[in-house]
């Protein structure tokens, strides 16, 4: 089978092209190269604005990924007229094209953050999603748009992703769980602005998985899934990722708790992502920290903007 996996040069795509190919698929990446490449050498890699693709280019491909866009708040918030380029026309656009192409599988990207606040009710794909930032409502036109392309012919499937976290080869330090990792080791200290708000949060390997059993799921399916590895407090994060650094690193970094008021606060099930896609989440936080550590001497150089999307964002623009 040919996959073409937008944006798959990125903090996913490095994890989850290796693991396609091991698998004995055929992968493409296109990709602005924005964060550079770190693929397998062999990968064949197409450095091209998605709205500027024609049906041609997406010849032969059975299915396609969108892991392209802006990522989170800060680069939505940064240039929104491009956060809703990026978020909601490209993969929207991609689609389009995609399906006049013959191709039969699209899987869009989304994230949690369509939900925006929710009290303390467990959110299904079923829940208001109410929003408010441009980051989230770019994610929501996204998933509209491409789900209004799915008929008999055309299957597709978003993933609505909690917060990715967990070393991959073009790493992030702005994610919760590494950014505490981060601060810890070069702070000694992690500062937690809201302990009550809740967040899913997602492995990097539950998350290159959860595209795996979208590949691989039968052609008659499609929808809206949610995706994550668990459902913890952000002052249950930074305890367990102070724990395995004290387990693991022998360090004892300090605890900043505020009180600041946070209008992102949700938690979601994935019960039918378990049951439809056969989605089983395989790693805890304590497993995420683990990884950190073992990868420790690929990404120590704390400072280093290439590890801050928002950095290289302001840097391309």
């Amino acid at each position: 089978m040919r996959i073409l996996v937008a944006g798959g040069a990125g903090y996913v795509g490095s994890v989850l092209v290796p693991m396609l190919l091991e698998r004995g698929y055929e992968v493409d990446v296109l990709d602005l190269l924005w964060f550079g490449n770190h693929l397998p050498k062999d990968v064949k890699v197409l450095q091209k604005d998605i709205l500027d693709l024609c049906e041609a280019d997406l010849d032969g491909y059975e299915q396609v990924l969108f892991l392209a866009g802006l990522s989170n708040d800060p680069m939505a918030e940064f240039s929104p007229s491009q956060n809703f380029v990026f978020n909601a026309a490209s993969p929207t656009y991609l689609a389009y094209i995609a399906k006049r192409a013959g191709v039969k599988r699209y899987i869009y990207g989304n994230s949690c953050s369509v939900y925006g606040y929710t009290t303390n009710e467990l959110y299904d794909e079923t829940s208001p999603t109410i929003s408010n930032y441009p980051y989230g409502i770019s994610k929501l036109q996204g998933e509209y748009g491409v789900l209004k392309l799915m008929d008999d012919s055309f299957s597709v499937i978003s993933l609505r992703k909690g917060t990715i976290c967990g070393y991959s080869p073009r790493m992030r330090l702005d994610l919760v769980i590494n950014t505490m990792f981060k601060s810890a080791l070069s702070l000694n200290r992690i500062t937690v602005n809201n302990p009550a708000i809740w967040r899913p949060i997602l492995d990097i390997r539950d998350a290159a998985y959860a595209y795996i059993r979208s590949i691989e799921a039968n052609m008659n399916l499609g929808g809206v899934y949610n995706i994550a590895s668990g459902n913890y407090t952000v002052g249950e994060i930074a305890d367990s990722v102070l724990a395995g650094i004290r387990e693991y690193l022998a360090v004892n970094p300090e605890l900043e708790i505020k009180h600041i008021t946070d209008f992102r606060n949700y938690k979601v099930s994935i019960k039918k992502a378990e049951e439809v896609l056969s989605f089983k989440p395989m790693f805890a936080i304590p497993d995420t920290i683990k990884q950190l550590v073992d990868n420790l001497d690929c990404f120590n150089d704390f400072d280093n903007s290439n590890y801050f999307n928002i950095e290289i964002f302001k840097k391309a623009n």
